[in-house]
């Protein structure tokens, strides 16, 4: 079969909220993220004042002015399945009546990435020199992740004084991330046939005991460094049983551990493999560190004065974890409320469009850290 496929052509001079209804409507979901990717590298070769790179479906675009100072900003061009919410849609609020665009990927992130689209093309002339950032494979195991295989394959690309990062944030500053940590807790049993259960063990009412502390655990606020972060601690899904007449001798669940920047990746795995203290096995099956806020850096603190509202802290990971880890502060800034985000009903303000591109575009015109 041929490979020929046609780059969608993208009409960045139409401005972030019709490029986000663009963006949306190009498949892209995790791991079929070429055409999209395509569409934004031909965008950005037309624009004299960037070097343009591409690291599989990650596309990296510079300028080289020679200024004091740079900024990375970043966004990713993956979304979850869709769940029949494409094409986008012009719709209003059905409680406020305010103008949105619905469908997947609006939120998370479509419109952040437009944002930056638009204004990568338009600032030929920014105040710092810019690092644009466009990568795969976010909403999947992080080891898949294009920012990440991209900083350690090209990691003089990404020297950086600060960094933002255009995830979802209700067009808010969120100051750093909690991190993450997925393991698979296996309880053991006895095989036996069901009707002389007494001769095996059941994994899986075994397994009942590991549930129940789950159900019990109360998840804890993390005051780091200004910011409080919530914790949380959770099955995402179970998986045992063999036949309707076979007591099942496996049960693995699978946890989810949301954990503050405090805590280091080790003290985190600690204490999941404490919890589930008596299971047969525990293994890590993902794991990526938090970031602290970061808000203390000259820099962030003059952003922060830039978009004029308080800072709260991003609950969620994000990749704002893989620059803290190069020692760059960063935050988190987009339009879209991150409650939506992989919601059957995504669906993103207008307004908060055109408001995150007008901050970010005054903020790196007439750039000021003091």
């Amino acid at each position: 079969m041929s490979d020929v496929h046609q780059t969608p052509t993208l009409d960045v001079s139409a401005g972030p909220v019709s490029l986000t209804r663009q963006l949306c409507d190009i498949p892209s979901v995790s791991g079929d993220e070429r055409l999209i990717a395509d569409a934004v590298e031909a965008a950005l070769r037309g624009a004299a004042h960037l070097s343009v790179t591409r690291d599989g479906d990650t596309i990296i675009a510079r300028t080289e002015l020679g200024r004091a100072r740079r900024v990375a900003i970043a966004g990713h061009l993956d979304t979850v399945p869709i769940s029949a919410n494409l094409p986008v849609q012009n719709i209003a609020d059905p409680e406020t009546g305010e103008a949105m665009i619905w469908g997947r990927g609006t939120v998370d992130m479509k419109a952040g990435v437009a944002v930056q689209l638009a204004l990568a093309i338009e600032l030929a002339e920014p105040a710092v020199d810019l690092t644009w950032i466009w990568y795969d494979h976010e909403e999947v195991s992080s080891e898949l992740n294009g920012l990440g295989r991209a900083q350690r394959g090209r990691p003089e690309l990404f020297d950086a004084d600060f960094a933002i990062l255009g995830e979802p944030s209700n067009g808010t500053i969120e100051g750093g991330c909690n991190g993450t940590l997925r393991a698979r807790v296996t309880v053991l049993g006895k095989r036996a046939h069901s009707a002389r259960s007494w001769a095996g063990v059941n994994a899986i009412h075994r397994a009942g005991e590991m549930l129940a502390r789950l159900a019990g655990f109360e998840a804890e606020t993390v005051h780091v460094d200004g910011l409080d972060y919530r914790e949380g601690l959770n099955a995402v899904s179970i998986i045992g049983g063999v036949a309707g007449n076979v007591i099942p001798d496996r049960c693995d669940i699978e946890v989810n551990y949301r954990f503050a920047p405090s805590r280091s990746p080790q003290e985190a795995e600690a204490f999941v493999r404490a919890f589930f203290t008596g299971a047969d096995e525990v293994e890590i099956v993902d794991l990526a560190p938090g970031a602290r806020p970061g808000l203390d850096a000259p820099l962030a603190q003059a952003f922060v004065r830039a978009v004029g509202r308080e800072p709260v802290a991003k609950v969620g990971w994000t990749d704002v974890s893989r620059f803290a880890a190069l020692g760059i502060p960063a935050v988190n800034f987009g339009p879209g409320d991150p409650s939506l985000a992989h919601t059957d009903d995504e669906r993103v303000p207008i307004a908060q469009i055109e408001a995150s591109a007008a901050a970010l575009r005054a903020w790196l015109s007439s750039f000021a850290d003091e």
